[in-house]
């Protein structure tokens, strides 16, 4: 049954020390600020963070990181221009890192919300990312095993739901939300607004209701994209 929140601190309240958590966004556009910041005054540490970056400048995941409450962060990116605190943290010893290839990062998640067991891929194969895994040779070419990653919670955004669950999103800040909610144990979504069931149009649903426990609604986000405005 979807939870409508009244606040982003009792949406996030679910997550616990040591918890698995995704959290969406390719780099800023459609990272869940707000949410990120109600899983900071939480107080949960010891978490495997999911991401396709490792933080962006001095806000969201990036303060996450930098408070030391991340242990181990499941990437594509770690470094870029504005890493600074994950930088600090991983040559301090500090936080652990797997990096995984952007459409592996992509695949593996979607298949824990498809309920597949596991997938070969070409990506990856003869480098160091493919050590100690199953090789197989399909159709000419040698494949990587990999397996789905799961996740106790999902933080991420959307434009807006209805009450049933159903988002859309806005441009860009669609990116790992999809996959990450369907994957997700429980969903969290951060949204611009929430309309009655039936404003949405069903053609133009993304995320089903089915793969959403909670909503919260933020009106005026403190950190969002220039290329996330616009129509959805």
């Amino acid at each position: 049954m979807l939870t409508i929140a009244e606040t982003a601190a009792e949406a996030v309240a679910p997550v616990h020390d040591g918890a698995c958590v995704m959290i969406g966004g390719f780099g800023v556009a459609g990272q869940p600020v707000e949410l990120i910041d109600a899983l900071i005054d939480n107080g949960a540490t010891d978490l495997t963070v999911v991401s396709n970056n490792a933080g962006n400048g001095d806000v969201g995941l990036a303060t996450l990181i930098q408070l030391g409450r991340v242990r181990k962060i499941i990437c594509s990116f770690p470094r870029q221009s504005d890493s600074w605190h994950f930088d600090e943290k991983y040559r301090a010893g500090q936080i652990e890192l797997e990096v995984v290839p952007q459409g592996n990062l992509a695949e593996r998640i979607r298949a824990a919300g498809a309920g597949i067991g596991a997938f070969f891929t070409p990506t990856g194969y003869g480098t160091p990312l493919a050590e100690g895994k199953e090789v197989r040779e399909l159709d000419g070419r040698r494949q990587v095993l990999e397996y789905p990653i799961h996740a106790e919670f999902s933080l991420t955004k959307a434009l807006r739901a209805d009450r049933a669950g159903n988002l859309v999103y806005r441009k860009t800040a669609r990116n790992f939300g999809p996959v990450m909610a369907a994957a997700a144990t429980h969903s969290i979504v951060q949204v611009d607004g929430v309309v009655e069931r039936g404003a949405i149009d069903p053609e133009v649903v993304v995320t089903p209701g089915i793969y959403v426990d909670t909503v919260v609604r933020v009106d005026h986000p403190r950190q969002q994209d220039p290329r996330e405005e616009g129509a959805a």
